[in-house]
């Protein structure tokens, strides 16, 4: 394995944890991991890289060794505002070279829209935005933020890393012992008490306060003037959020269909965590597509 160093920045009044991998007077590629993961999470992918790069992957606010926002509720506009820092300070002058995973793919895709001059190229891995939300639906998911910000939310406990290891394989059958064990001990910290915690804040289980509008997402996609490679695992099981299948790819290619410049790619024998589950062929294609 390629080994990855830490750096901790004060990004917008939090110590940010930047996992880096790679001669920082290499290409910079940045990667944006997903919800309820660590920049960690791209090791597999990173050792298959066949080019000298400079990795830049920070853990997002609440997750992994960045610290929490000491907030009931995350706002995802605080990612956007979190990254555009974190550009600034690697690589203030130049677009960038982007990957976002998942929520990662979606604040990139967001990004990339809001400010398309500092995006050289943009690859997007199952990064497929909410399912669509009506009105009507605002007043009971108010209520229910209201409510549920009173509750005391707790993450289970794991007695040690074999458990945490198991939970991992559980999520995606796919991902071999040796690979567990090693996302594992970046996924989880022991505490005083001799227990394994997740490091992800419990805030970010609570759903917003605010319904996704999907219409404004796609003004923003319509802006992207970088080129996209949007890649899917042929096994994603996404669409369980979005409703039948059918629906789901129907409204997949009316968002992709906003897009300027798309190169599209679907992995064989990969779920939603392609980067595990294929990470050769997937260093393979960003490797092809991002310029240098």
């Amino acid at each position: 394995m390629q080994a990855s160093r830490s750096e901790f920045l004060q990004i917008r009044g939090l110590r940010y944890h930047i996992r880096q991998w790679g001669d920082p007077q290499a290409p910079r590629l940045f990667l944006l991991h997903g919800w309820m993961d660590v920049s960690a999470s791209f090791q597999f992918m990173i050792d298959a890289l066949q080019q000298e790069w400079h990795c830049i992957a920070p853990d997002w606010r609440g997750f992994g060794l960045t610290e929490n926002s000491a907030s009931d509720t995350y706002w995802f506009a605080d990612y956007l505002a979190d990254l555009d820092a974190i550009f600034d300070h690697y690589q203030p002058a130049e677009a960038v070279r982007l990957v976002g995973h998942s929520m990662g793919g979606n604040v990139a895709m967001l990004y990339a829209g809001v400010k398309p001059e500092r995006v050289a190229a943009l690859a997007n891995l199952e990064g497929f935005g909410l399912p669509a939300t009506d009105p009507a639906q605002a007043p009971r998911r108010m209520r229910h933020w209201l409510d549920e910000i009173k509750l005391d939310l707790s993450m289970r406990p794991y007695d040690d890393l074999q458990q945490v290891q198991k939970r991992l394989q559980k999520n995606n059958p796919r991902l071999s012992d040796a690979r567990a064990a090693f996302l594992a001990q970046h996924w989880a910290r022991q505490g005083r008490d001799g227990k394994w915690q997740i490091l992800g804040d419990v805030a970010h289980k609570r759903n917003g306060p605010l319904l996704y509008q999907v219409e404004q997402i796609m003004a923003a996609w319509r802006q992207i003037s970088a080129p996209v490679l949007w890649i899917e695992g042929a096994q994603t099981d996404v669409s369980k959020w979005f409703g039948p299948e059918p629906a789901f790819r129907t409204e997949i290619e009316r968002r992709i269909g906003h897009l300027q410049q798309v190169q599209r790619h679907v992995l064989p024998d990969a779920g939603h965590m392609l980067h595990h589950d294929q990470p050769e062929l997937l260093a393979q294609l960003l490797e092809d597509f991002m310029p240098r």
